[in-house]
């Protein structure tokens, strides 16, 4: 079978170096011997076991790009997109490796104090930790401003009152970052992200409960969770920054690369999508012919195809520019949103492409029909992207 790569006719990016090419690799090897096995199984439970994210630690695929004097592989984001793209291609998207590595981490890295860094990403480097940041809550989502979690002080420590939904990780995740208000007064000058590392709480008065694995169309072997928070104690050792209300600047300074990672997660999805899709009507026969055979089949094909390079070149251009540190809101924004919007036409269109078998859960377009929908909601919706945008113009 050709390899999703092999499907457009893209140029090699400079950043695709050769450690990165040998990351890619390994990564690949890891998800299609360690992770798909046993994927079927993971959607049905609707978690990934814990024991695949001690293994991936092991092998180095956790935290690639934190510095190695805090356990990780001192890589850069272009190690932790090729981790990402490995996921896609290899059809295991449910597992939550890419936010804990290239969301929650990061978060540590840039805004934790020495002993923070030195305390938790060595652990989130082995999987003893597994990462998870709770932003939306039942009542805001893109708005982030519109929390209403409160994080009080009481004495040397903070006392979290709140509910998070949607949170990915949600079942696993013992570090979370947790987007508070400490004065709501302030609005978003009053936001502060406070880490909670939940077996710690559980040893000084509870209060933290996890909610249900929540019910979703796809991205079935992904944990996602409503969390609770009452009278959550954690010392105020635990904000991240030098001083409160600093939060709603942190989340603006990440989100373009949680932005990225979306559109990398996309682009991956598309290739492996049209990869089965050509392979599949090279096969099929219909009225006497291979489905390939149909010009419409070939004029639909040509479509996508040509849809999906200039997608590629333009995620690649972008992980170039994040590495220089050029890339700005508004492009990531771009990305997102018309990444995702792609990704889900290009789905559409190879489900049609399948026919009846399209819609049938045995063959893995199915699944990635339904994966892709969340895509033009999380990490902000698409309508929210074309806003910031907006802004630009």
């Amino acid at each position: 079978m050709t390899h999703p790569h092999e499907i457009l006719d893209a140029p090699t990016p400079a950043w695709r170096t050769g450690d990165v090419a040998m990351l890619e690799e390994m990564a690949n090897q890891f998800m299609a011997n360690e992770v798909a096995p046993h994927y079927e199984r993971f959607e049905k439970q609707e978690i990934v076991d814990r024991e695949v994210w001690e293994k991936a630690g092991e092998t180095g695929l956790l935290c690639a790009s934190m510095p190695e004097e805090y356990g990780g592989a001192g890589g850069t984001y272009a190690h932790e997109a090729v981790i990402a793209e490995a996921i896609g291609h290899q059809g295991v998207d449910g597992f939550g490796l890419a936010l804990h590595n290239s969301i929650v981490a990061p978060y540590i890295l840039h805004y934790g104090s020495e002993e923070q860094k030195k305390n938790w990403l060595p652990r989130m480097a082995s999987g003893e930790l597994i990462g998870a940041i709770a932003m939306t809550e039942p009542g805001a989502g893109s708005d982030l401003q519109g929390v209403k979690a409160s994080a009080v002080k009481d004495g040397n420590h903070y006392k979290i009152n709140g509910s998070k939904t949607f949170i990915t990780n949600g079942q696993h995740a013992n570090l979370i970052v947790v987007v508070t208000k400490t004065d709501p007064s302030k609005g978003a000058k009053g936001t502060s992200l406070i880490v909670v590392e939940t077996d710690e709480v559980a040893n000084d008065g509870g209060g933290f409960e996890r909610g249900r694995n929540l019910d979703k169309i796809g991205y079935k072997a992904n944990d996602t969770s409503e969390l609770f928070f009452n009278d959550v104690r954690v010392p105020t050792a635990n904000l991240l920054g030098t001083e409160e209300g600093k939060g709603f600047g942190q989340l603006m300074e990440q989100l373009p690369q949680e932005r990225l990672l979306i559109a990398n997660q996309a682009i991956c999805c598309i290739e492996r999508a049209l990869m089965l899709t050509i392979d599949y009507v090279k096969e099929r026969k219909a009225f006497g012919q291979r489905v390939i055979d149909f010009q419409n089949t070939q004029f639909k094909l040509a479509e996508l195809k040509t849809d999906a390079t200039v997608a590629r070149v333009f995620v690649d251009s972008c992980v170039s520019e994040h590495l220089e540190g050029r890339l700005d809101a508004t492009k990531a924004s771009m990305a997102k949103y018309w990444l995702t919007d792609l990704q889900c036409k290009v789905m559409d269109e190879c489900v049609q492409l399948f026919g009846g078998y399209g819609y049938m859960n045995e063959y893995p377009i199915a699944r990635m029909f339904r994966d892709a929908r969340v895509q033009r909601i999380y990490g902000g919706t698409n309508e929210i992207m074309k806003l910031l945008i907006a802004r630009s113009l």
